[in-house]
């Protein structure tokens, strides 16, 4: 048969030797020029210089998770991961009571649990909203207590990660209907509302969110009444919420610009009502092509909940520091930044590989 085929003429349509496989790879994707060829020998040799020693300290001439702080400080070649041992509880669940800490361990598996199911798009069911209430109804039974048998537990005592994922996730989550009500108003033709989302989205985003954090925790208890008071932990989220908003109605609004006119005068044209036309055909485009700036402001947002260190809250990154005060430990910080990145690195890279898949998903209907 392949005889036959190459004895009438047709041409070999298997692609040719010097364009597949790994060395045609690095040819056409590092040496394919003599400035790319330089900056790989450059870094390469750079990695060849950094990354031995690297694994040198972290695996080889580390310390057991066993190690004393005596037996790391007298031969400090390699990492002590004693210390990460031994702070490991307190980085995780900070001041929360040593006997009740499964309950934070608690929380933290039904965050991750309610946001696995909410990645799966099979679950995008109405029940989905009734599973995120009593999630987190239980999450507020188990970190407060005092139901259930349960200890009270002063949320002056959250920290660690649990405090970072709460303090996240519902801020996005009661953050994101607010940023698109707000680039709704701003694009909306009544004058009032739209000076109103102008000037809210232009006067948050103008100040960093530590002066928002301040002005929550330091200033706002100055303009209530005597006796009225609100919880250091509800302004802090109360500030996250703001400030996300403003980010992400622009994020939002810049979606909706993309949507071509055609796809409005074509909703309006099938007589659907204002609030039809963009719950059914424009906010669904608008999202879609909003999901990158909107995962940068997701993961900005998870890291940016460390500046509640100003206002006495300890996250992750805040309880990583207190343990570093720690005189028998002082000097590890190394080990303990190590230990907390990976953590942040991991919910960030996950976030960021999602939203690539969610796109690809998404776009898939528009591809030719």
């Amino acid at each position: 048969m392949t005889d036959n085929v190459q004895s009438v003429g047709l041409p070999d349509e298997r692609p040719p030797a010097n364009t597949v496989g790994p060395v045609a790879w690095l040819r056409n994707n590092l040496f394919n020029s003599w400035y790319n060829a330089i900056l790989t020998v450059l870094v390469l040799a750079l990695l060849g210089s950094a990354v031995p020693p690297f694994v040198e300290w972290l695996f080889i001439k580390a310390h057991g998770f066993d190690a004393t702080s005596a037996a790391c400080r007298k031969d400090n070649s390699g990492a002590c991961w004693g210390f990460i041992s031994e702070k490991l509880r307190f980085i995780l669940f900070g001041q929360f009571p040593w006997n009740e800490q499964w309950r934070p361990l608690a929380t933290i598996a039904i965050f991750i649990s309610l946001l696995l199911a909410s990645c799966d798009r099979r679950f995008w069911k109405p029940w989905l909203a009734l599973l995120w209430a009593g999630g987190l109804l239980t999450v507020a039974a188990l970190m407060w207590g005092g139901v259930l048998g349960l200890t009270p537990v002063e949320n002056t005592l959250w920290g660690g990660l649990p405090l970072t994922i709460i303090l996240s996730v519902i801020g996005l989550a009661v953050a994101f209907p607010v940023a698109i009500l707000l680039a709704l108003g701003r694009r909306s033709n009544m004058p009032a509302v739209k000076v109103l989302c102008v000037t809210y989205i232009e006067l948050i985003r103008g100040v960093p969110l530590i002066s928002l954090l301040f002005m929550a925790s330091v200033m706002l208890p100055l303009f209530l009444p005597n006796g009225v008071s609100i919880d250091k932990l509800l302004r802090a989220q109360i500030a996250f919420i703001m400030f996300a908003a403003a980010y992400m109605a622009e994020a939002i609004r810049g979606g909706l610009q993309a949507i071509p006119k055609g796809q409005y005068e074509a909703a309006d044209g099938l007589g659907l009502s204002y609030w039809q036309k963009m719950l059914k055909i424009i906010l669904p485009q608008a999202l879609a092509i909003a999901i990158p700036p909107l995962v940068n402001t997701f993961i900005s947002f998870f890291k940016d909940t460390s500046l509640v260190i100003i206002i006495g809250l300890y996250d992750l990154l805040g309880t990583a520091k207190a343990a570093l005060s720690d005189p028998s430990w002082r000097g590890f910080y190394r080990e303990a930044y190590l230990f907390i990145g990976v953590i942040y690195w991991i919910f960030c890279f996950s976030m960021s590989k999602y939203s690539q898949k969610l796109e690809r998903d998404l776009n898939r209907s528009h591809r030719r």
